[in-house]
């Protein structure tokens, strides 16, 4: 960390409590609900992508014409979100994490809600689709530059000797996201009839976002900007130039936090997206029995993961995620052996162990992801590796497992693939560092002495 002092007995104490401790559970929920509208979104998207867009805005084009179109619009989602973690990572170096946080939430929020009044093809013609895709173009901005920041509001107003609890805030997104989305879709299926959800329903799934805006952005308002950056701002120590910086001065840090982040999106891809259409075509579960058993593993992580990343506090952070990883590639051969014949309890108990392997791995993973950066460089450094890893992990996965699926028949290449990935994870976790709070202090250190400072003066100039 450059430039910063440390205190005269040579080493920044422990502290006893966080900076702002009512401040501090703000901050877990406001980080909480950005990334849980950002897996909302995800979760609707999806689903309407594959049954509604391809008649309301792609309708002069054959069936499957329509449906590819209308994934195309979900995959440039992904593709902007490098563009959004580039603006914004930076933006949050420079202006301040809440600030960022309140724009990025007001751009996915805007978009999403546009979705869902959006007129249809038949309605204004071509200009529907072009719009769909500037707006989904727009989310992925938005949640480019989300992620990084929701990350360190609530870490950064935590104990940093509890970062792996307090960082796991936006972790907990998107389980809560799908479930919230699952729950939305389930009661206008069973509300209106197939008609109706294609006609109206399916946008009201896309207006519900508006009440997690409001109450996320109303928590982030209230909020001051974490002590981290206060104590950076107050010193002038905002980086010029820090998509540079980061490139030049901590590129391993990059490199390692964007390969540690690609096991568990590969796994997360396979227990959510892909098991359930193996699971439907070629296995012959009910969609009802694979959809169940995913949302009850989502409900699990609601609990594994901010537990994981309070065990990844009490012990070594590389270890519990590289053990993790590990047992996500033996447990994907397990599941998929074990998983033959319609045997609903098998395929619950499959998903949720499966989940749980991934929660110990994003658990841990914004904290160790924060913890590779110096603290000037944190936005930026957490934004890039979040966004380049989505790119070549999650986006892809899907589409890789069907290809692989579809070109050798069986599932062997499927878990030969997720444990490649989780070897990149590996790789990723050796190129990183140990957690340093002395950073963190030294900051709080100085933050307190300038705060010491200004009272000082102001009692000076009273008397």
């Amino acid at each position: 960390m450059a430039n910063v002092p440390v205190p005269a007995s040579g080493a920044a104490p422990r502290p006893d409590k966080p900076m702002h401790p009512k401040g501090l559970y703000k901050a877990f929920a406001a980080s909480l609900t950005g990334t849980a509208l950002e897996w909302y979104d995800f979760a609707v998207y999806s689903a309407a992508a594959a049954v509604v867009f391809p008649i309301v805005f792609f309708p002069s084009s054959d069936p499957l014409t329509g449906t590819i179109l209308a994934f195309s619009t979900y995959a440039v989602g992904y593709v902007s979100r490098p563009v959004g973690g580039i603006i914004f990572g930076r933006l949050g170096d420079r202006i301040g994490r809440k600030k960022v946080l309140v724009t990025t939430l007001m751009i996915i929020g805007v978009a999403t809600v546009l979705i869902g009044v959006l007129p249809g093809y038949g309605s204004i013609g071509i200009t529907a689709p072009i719009i769909l895709v500037l707006l989904r173009f727009a989310q992925g901005v938005g949640v480019g530059g989300e992620w990084g920041g929701a990350v360190l509001l609530s870490s950064e107003y935590g104990d940093p000797h509890r970062r792996g609890f307090w960082a796991s805030a936006a972790q907990v997104g998107p389980p809560a996201g799908n479930l919230m989305a699952n729950g939305a879709l389930a009661v206008l299926t069973l509300t209106l009839t197939e008609e109706q959800f294609i006609s109206f329903g399916w946008r009201i799934a896309f207006l519900v976002s508006a009440l997690l805006v409001g109450f996320g952005l109303w928590i982030r308002l209230k909020l001051e900007d974490t002590p981290i950056f206060k104590a950076i701002e107050a010193h002038g120590e905002q980086p010029n130039a820090p998509v540079r910086e980061v490139f030049s001065k901590e590129l391993r840090p990059l490199i390692a936090a964007t390969l540690c982040r690609v096991g568990p999106d590969v796994l997360y891809a396979l227990f959510t997206v892909f098991t359930l259409t193996y699971g439907i075509q070629a296995l012959g579960y009910e969609r009802s029995q694979v959809l169940t058993a995913v949302l009850i593993g989502s409900a699990f992580q609601l609990f594994m993961i901010p537990l994981a990343g309070a065990v990844s506090d009490r012990f070594n952070r590389r270890l519990v995620y590289g053990t993790a990883a590990v047992l996500g590639a033996v447990w994907t051969f397990i599941f998929f052996g074990i998983l033959g014949g319609n045997n609903e309890p098998m395929l619950i108990i499959g998903i949720v162990l499966g989940l749980m392997a991934h929660s110990f791995m994003y658990g841990p993973q914004a904290a160790f992801i924060v913890e590779q950066f110096s603290p000037r460089l944190r936005s930026t450094g957490s934004s890039l590796a979040y966004t380049f890893a989505g790119v070549i992990g999650g986006a892809i996965a899907p589409l890789m497992f069907t290809l692989l699926l579809s070109q050798f028949g069986t599932w062997i290449p499927v878990a030969i693939y997720v444990a490649v990935a989780a070897a990149v994870t590996a790789v990723g976790l050796a190129l990183g560092r140990d957690s340093n709070t002395v950073e963190d202090e030294d900051y709080r250190l100085l933050l307190e002495g300038s705060a010491a400072a200004r009272r000082e003066s102001a009692d000076a100039e009273s008397r």
